[in-house]
């Protein structure tokens, strides 16, 4: 899945402000509807109560103490339009509404108009409202601070180290004797090669990346990435060590509450201090934004695979992936995405056994537990169709594979972040040398910059 670092805290924030001043801005003296439907808000009935409201809205419109409670459970229930209706028509007939006002700022931030959002947020502030209500707001503020930093020139970067154990290291199956039909008669067993059966280890993993934005004008930028990692296996396991180096530049466009990104991108994995893959290619990206809470992020990627390694320059190919992820956070702040995807891998025609068609689904959930501790899990799965019949195994390879991620974020300290986590592989194939399953646990501390 192809998801923007900066979203999870951009949706946060919009949920910050009800919580915080329901309990300090105190509204009118109201009658049994309003009073009723406020008691249903506050007690986490947003949207039994906007219904109760909106059935009355045609004849109540215009009633300050009506149109206040609605904007109110309207935000609570996400329905943000509507809340901005409503407290639009406060504001005109009472323009020193404190709990008004600083509603509709929330709103406004959730479909995107900060600068509107700022504005009423200030002015509330000098309304002499409660201590509590007041750092709510200056918290929201610093929110909206944060999001429009993500449109001026900047750069970040990080540095992480782990430590964890490996079940398969090397992708490896149990069995060391295997049947190859097309060497042989029946019952006659092949020894596997010692690298090919599953191998356990202990590992160590270092990291480091930067990111950079150059503002070029106020819709107009230039993004790059630069990331690497480094896996050290234990047991006199070097020649299963991985690096991975990616690198990305090119342009994004803003529009509204739409980004467009294309970028040439580089990547360099290695095995045992070789090189065993190049990739480059272009990555495009559109992510459009519906409010402060629900994104999708349609994208597509084209790349030139090479397998330098003697012997293995038949497996070059060209790759192409199209997809869409589409990403909620929920009012319990309970962040759920999903996404699917399509692609395939073109090889020489020669070898057509050795391209692929394939198509994936993608998704997670992710919850804070406490201010600094959140848990998170991610599921994946991909079917892989190749192009012809194996010429060692006499079938035509489907691989079935499904990734399962299980885990904990937690910030000790400011731009210090740990995760332990565990993951599990299980790649079903009928070819019985790609058929496996792996399990890794590891722990992982990274220092943001």
């Amino acid at each position: 899945m192809r998801f923007h670092g900066t979203m999870p805290s951009t949706l946060l924030l919009g949920l910050m402000l009800a919580a915080s001043l329901a309990p300090n801005l105190a509204h009118a003296e109201v009658d049994a509807l309003v009073r009723d439907a406020l008691a249903m808000t506050e007690k986490g009935q947003a949207k039994e109560a906007f219904a109760l409201l909106s059935a009355q809205e045609e004849k109540r419109a215009g009633d300050p103490d009506f149109d206040t409670v609605l904007g109110i459970a309207a935000n609570e229930a996400g329905e943000f339009p509507r809340a901005i209706f409503a407290l639009e028509r406060v504001l005109a007939v009472q323009p020193d509404n404190a709990r008004a006002r600083a509603e509709l700022g929330r709103a406004l931030f959730a479909v995107g108009d900060n600068k509107g959002a700022r504005a009423l947020l200030q002015q509330t502030k000098t309304q002499g409202i409660p201590v509590e209500a007041a750092r709510t707001i200056d918290q929201f503020l610093q929110a909206i601070d944060k999001v429009e930093e993500a449109g001026q020139s900047s750069w970040k970067g990080y540095a992480e180290a782990g430590v964890g154990s490996d079940n398969n290291i090397n992708s490896g199956i149990t069995s060391s004797n295997i049947a190859v039909p097309a060497f042989q008669a029946p019952g006659v067993l092949f020894a596997l090669s010692p690298s090919g059966i599953k191998t356990s280890a202990s590992f160590l993993t270092a990291g480091a990346g930067i990111s950079g934005r150059k503002v070029i004008d106020s819709r107009w930028s230039l993004i790059g990435n630069a990331a690497t990692v480094v896996r050290d296996n234990s047991g006199g396991n070097s020649a299963f060590n991985t690096t991975q180096t990616d690198i990305s530049a090119g342009g994004a466009y803003r529009l509204e509450k739409n980004d467009y990104s294309l970028v040439a991108a580089y990547g360099n994995s290695g095995v045992g201090g070789s090189t065993a893959r190049t990739s480059s290619g272009l990555v495009g990206e559109w992510t459009y934004r519906f409010d402060g809470f629900r994104q999708v992020t349609t994208y597509g990627q084209w790349s030139r695979l090479d397998y330098p390694q003697p012997g293995q320059s038949v497996r070059n190919s060209n790759r192409s992936v199209l997809g869409s992820t589409y990403a909620h956070l929920f009012r319990n702040s309970l962040l759920a995405y999903g996404g699917a995807y399509i692609g395939n891998e073109k090889v020489n025609g020669a070898y057509p056994w050795l391209g692929q068609n394939f198509w994936g689904l993608r998704g997670g959930l992710q919850k804070s537990i406490t201010v600094n501790l959140a848990w998170f899990v991610t599921l994946g799965y991909e079917n892989r169709n190749f192009g012809g019949q194996d010429q060692l195994f006499n079938v035509t390879r489907q691989d079935r594979q499904t990734n399962l991620n299980i885990g904990l974020t937690w910030s000790p300290a400011p731009f210090w972040r740990v995760t332990p986590q565990i993951a599990f592989t299980r790649a079903a194939s009928n070819i019985v040398i790609d058929d496996y399953s792996r399990r890794m646990i590891s722990i992982v501390a990274r220092r943001e910059f």
